[in-house]
């Protein structure tokens, strides 16, 4: 089993990487692989709206690390997604890569386990992993849950470990990841199949 961590931040090894390097600790122990995608320091743009990947197979601007993204999407079992808050939001980074890696290649991600993380200096994160989590709910994946809301806050990378019920919040995050991945593999092997979402109706509001 493998979870994919994504980091969005701008900062490679910033706040945002030190949370989520310490929940891949967390998971390992817990006989779960794990792997960090830095998103790099600038996404190309969310989604034009083109429609081309449906052709392609893949998104068609492919000078980032989206396609990428998404591929690794493919081989993982569940996902956390960490972000850096930025006026009340997640990174730009993060909402202009998953626009597009969804848009393209959002079969790779459903009906797998994710969850959100971000770290804040001080107030917004409610509403950023609001935000992040809407992207699980249109594409039928489980929300990983913890004991509180899955925030840190830290301003700079030694901070994180600071805020005891944060990193608290962050180890039971990673004990429900591990539960829910061997618990849905348990289900596969006794015979429980995979739901299939029906095809898409798209309803306009006009008349």
């Amino acid at each position: 089993m493998k979870v994919l961590l994504v980091n969005s931040s701008g900062k490679e090894k910033g706040s945002t990487y030190t949370v989520l390097e310490y929940l891949c600790a967390e998971l390992n122990k817990r006989d779960v692989e794990t792997e960090i995608l830095w998103l790099g320091a600038s996404v190309d743009g969310g989604c034009r709206g083109c429609k081309a990947c449906g052709k392609l197979g893949k998104c068609a601007f492919d000078k980032d690390i989206v396609n990428t993204l998404a591929q690794k999407a493919a081989e993982a079992d569940g996902f956390i997604f960490g972000s850096p808050v930025h006026y009340a939001a997640a990174s730009g980074n993060l909402t202009a890569a998953l626009d597009r890696a969804f848009y393209s290649g959002g079969r790779n991600f459903a009906f797998k386990p994710a969850a959100a993380v971000v770290a804040v200096r001080r107030g917004g994160s409610s509403a950023a992993l609001d935000q992040i989590s809407k992207y699980f709910t249109i594409n039928n994946m489980p929300i990983v849950p913890s004991t509180y809301w899955n925030m840190v806050h830290s301003s700079k990378p030694g901070d994180a470990e600071k805020d005891e019920e944060g990193m608290q919040t962050m180890r039971n995050l990673a004990q429900n990841m591990a539960w829910l991945l061997k618990s849905i593999d348990a289900g596969k092997n006794a015979g429980v199949e995979q739901p299939v979402a029906e095809k898409k109706v798209r309803t306009d509001f006009i008349r």
